[in-house]
């Protein structure tokens, strides 16, 4: 215990892709994984709904510098929508029907042609049932109050939308998204252009920022990884780096890896790159975020003391 009997946690850098079960807020999912690790330092990237599964990026120690980065990561999801039935929030998580409406017989076909439209860049209106404030109030806040204010559209992107399913009242697709698309609305623009309407039922997480689901870990697992040998657990924790696999890369010496990491600019030969880089030191230790500008000169943007680790 530390002194005034406070807990004593530890220094744990790196990352888990947690699958997170349903029922489960994601800040409750992360404190429940930071107690297992006893990290002292946690955090996550893009909060998933309480009914929603899949991945949710949790990081610990040096690795919550990555959260930024993390949060501006295109991501996957597969979706379930439930065609007919719109709901007050969107989805099947307590909301009240709002609107009912008959179901078009569309051939698979007919669903590529609909999902295809969506592709691209457009200007997608929040759902009032959002963290996003107006005011200075929480629109779900005011939403529960049965308001609804005016919400300024804002710029999304979708990169890839794959119809899976299409029988009767249920749509599932998969869809790879900008940050900021909100799924619920997409669902239900979807059904706007087919002449209905609908609310999502499942929304499972897939991937995000190139990470893999296959690499996703069950809370059932970690708790029962963090029993066995928790130090097992940390040790098999993902590198920050790990989550910045977009950026190129650039190696520098010892002494120029001991200015930056003092936070100071230097110059490199490589002028072919410009923008955020991932810098390492020889031996790829991995040191943290630059930028580079034409002229060759590379500034620290994001600064990691991690630790070494023992052989």
């Amino acid at each position: 215990m530390a002194r005034g009997g406070g807990r004593r946690y530890d220094t744990v850098d790196g990352l888990l892709l947690l699958n997170k079960p349903p029922g489960m807020t994601s800040n409750r999912a992360l404190q429940a994984v930071r107690r297992l690790l006893n990290a002292k330092k946690a955090g996550h990237t893009g909060s998933l709904d309480p009914s929603a599964t899949g991945m949710l990026p949790l990081c610990f120690g040096e690795a919550t510098k990555v959260c930024a980065y993390l949060l501006d990561a295109d991501k996957t999801y597969r979706v379930t929508a439930r065609l007919g039935t719109a709901t007050s929030t969107g989805d099947a998580d307590g909301g009240e029907t709002i609107a009912t409406a008959d179901v078009p017989d569309l051939s698979s076909e007919d669903w590529n042609e609909i999902l295809h439209g969506f592709l691209g860049e457009s200007m997608q209106i929040p759902p009032m049932y959002s963290a996003l404030k107006k005011d200075g109030q929480r629109l779900y806040v005011l939403a529960r109050q049965g308001q609804t204010v005016e919400r300024e559209p804002r710029p999304i992107r979708i990169d890839q939308i794959q119809l899976l399913e299409a029988a009767g009242r249920r749509l599932v697709f998969r869809v790879t998204c900008s940050k900021g698309t909100y799924v619920r609305t997409l669902v239900e623009d979807i059904a706007l252009q087919a002449g209905t309407v609908a609310h999502t039922a499942r929304l499972h997480r897939e991937s995000v920022a190139g990470f893999r689901s296959e690499d996703m870990v069950d809370l059932a697992t970690v708790e029962a990884q963090a029993e066995e040998d928790r130090d097992a657990l940390v040790a098999g924790l993902l590198p920050p780096d790990e989550a910045l696999a977009g950026m190129d890369a650039v190696e520098v010496d010892a002494t120029e890896g001991a200015k930056f990491s003092g936070g100071q600019a230097l110059r490199v030969a490589d002028e072919s790159k410009i923008g955020l880089v991932r810098v390492y030191q020889a031996g790829r230790r991995f040191l943290g975020v630059g930028e580079l500008s034409g002229d060759g000169m590379l500034a620290p943007r994001r600064v990691f003391q991690l630790q070494e680790k023992t052989p």
